[in-house]
């Protein structure tokens, strides 16, 4: 069994997929499973994200529903269910890990705690260069000039957050600051997921349900938050931002009101 499932929270842009995946082919860690968390995409890409077996040297585990709405939450908690390890590293389908993504999360992984890090944003230009060939030979960290060139001339950003530092004390010193759980970037142990019974499957559009309102309730336990900024680096795919309505900061409002680290709503 293995120790790692990272939880790849997926919809329809099979193309995407494919660069993220060789990017977990391309870990310095191998001890993981890929459970891929599919919000109902259409038959014929979950058709094809059956073959990917074929395609890809990982361990792969593939969770669908019924596309009705955004339903995030609930397929990343079917995902929980079905995930075989013990730790959860939790990334969004348009993210390609840097090849010691996995390693950095795990090692780092510390008994109540939960582990997040940032991500670097592709231009449209910059992302159109990719491909599962240039990722899997290191292509944005051999080229990283070429990044920071994007990152002034072209439309690329947080460019900064690509910088991957292996110096203790360059670590210590970048991480000083609290930071929040980034939705597409956080890991901790499977027990304290369940503890707060997963997530809350009343956020049924994107932003605050799988990263806020996780923390909020973590929290609430006495989890500790802990930053891998310039250490556990991820590369987003560039694509149209979803809206973030109103809805669901109202009803984030509503859960800390109630105070409750257990959702009513979740796993169970």
């Amino acid at each position: 069994m293995p120790i790692v499932s990272v939880i790849v929270a997926f919809y329809n842009r099979i193309d995407y997929l494919r660069l993220v995946l060789a990017g977990f082919e391309n870990q310095t860690f191998n001890d993981f499973e890929i459970v891929i968390a599919d919000d109902g995409s259409d038959e014929k890409v979950s058709a094809e994200v059956e073959k990917l077996h074929s395609e890809f040297n990982l361990r792969l585990k593939h969770c669908r529903h019924e596309k009705r709405g955004f339903r995030k939450n609930r397929v990343l908690n079917l995902a929980v269910q079905a995930a075989s390890g013990e730790y959860l590293i939790f990334i969004d389908g348009d993210c390609v890990p840097h090849p010691e993504f996995v390693a950095e999360h795990y090692y780092n992984s510390e008994k109540n705690s939960c582990l997040t890090g940032r991500r670097v944003n592709l231009s449209e230009k910059y992302t159109a260069l990719l491909t599962p060939e240039k990722i899997r030979g290191s292509f944005i960290q051999k080229k990283f000039a070429l990044l920071l060139k994007d990152g002034i001339f072209g439309g690329s950003y947080d460019v900064e957050k690509g910088f991957y530092l292996r110096n203790k004390s360059l670590r210590n010193f970048f991480n000083k600051k609290k930071r929040g759980i980034l939705g597409c970037n956080f890991s901790l142990h499977k027990k304290l997921v369940l503890d707060i019974n997963g997530f809350d499957e009343r956020y049924e559009a994107p932003s605050i349900g799988e990263d806020s309102d996780i923390q909020y309730r973590l929290e609430l336990l006495g989890v500790k938050i802990i930053p891998l900024n310039q250490i556990a680096v991820q590369y987003h795919l560039h694509h149209k931002l979803q809206p973030r309505p109103q809805v669901n900061l109202d009803l984030f409002e509503k859960v800390k009101a109630e105070g409750k680290a257990f959702t009513d709503y979740g796993i169970k």
